[in-house]
């Protein structure tokens, strides 16, 4: 299966009945924009009782961990609800937004795979305008002009993605003391300590 990309003009979309008006409005604008967009619900014309948020958010969060797209949009009252369980999967990394710089960010320096949005406090134009920020950018875009700017968030990214709760063993976080168990692929690595732009220590991996 090839994941369906951001660069080609891929999005997943879902929403539960709160989040169903904003979604429409932004999935209308993205494919004015020319966006191929993929919606698992819920839809207007859906009949009976409505399906509960957290089932939504779990069939989209699904389907970016298993790779069948790069990149989700999801609604719902507040966003907090769908974010959740979407989160819940491996490999999603999601955001609740309000705002264009929030959206921005979320993409260029946490390289968030799943935004989320609340029908019940953002206005239509606000939704549409972060999900083509969401949409437009990477990881590292420009957001701040720092030295390291890309390497310092991509280090972040990369310990939150091969983080292994079940390991449960050192600590994690800044000194040097200690090590942090991460999974790369079916193996245990232990992190030794890495100085990054003058910081402090931080924890990177040997692979």
């Amino acid at each position: 299966m090839t994941m369906k990309m951001a660069k080609d003009k891929y999005v997943l979309v879902a929403a539960d009945f709160a989040g169903l008006e904003l979604k429409d409005a932004v999935v209308r604008h993205l494919k004015e924009r020319g966006w191929h967009v993929t919606d698992v619900g819920a839809k207007a014309q859906d009949t009976g009782t409505p399906e509960m948020y957290h089932r939504i958010g779990l069939r989209a969060g699904t389907m970016i961990a298993e790779g069948e797209f790069e990149r989700a949009l999801l609604f719902c009252g507040t966003g907090m609800g769908i974010h959740i369980a979407a989160s819940k999967c491996p490999h999603v990394h999601s955001a609740v937004v309000e705002s264009v710089p929030a959206a921005l960010r979320c993409v260029t320096a946490n390289n968030c795979n799943v935004m989320a949005m609340g029908g019940f406090y953002v206005a239509p134009r606000t939704g549409m305008a972060m999900a083509d920020a969401f949409l437009e950018h990477k990881l590292g875009d420009g957001y701040e002009e720092w030295e390291g700017f890309y390497e310092y968030h991509k280090l972040g990214y990369d310990e939150l993605e091969n983080f292994d709760y079940e390991a449960r063993h050192g600590s994690f976080g800044r000194g040097t003391e200690g090590a942090c168990l991460l999974k790369a692929g079916a193996r245990l690595v232990e992190k030794a300590p890495h100085d990054i732009l003058g910081k402090g220590v931080l924890w990177t991996c040997r692979r």
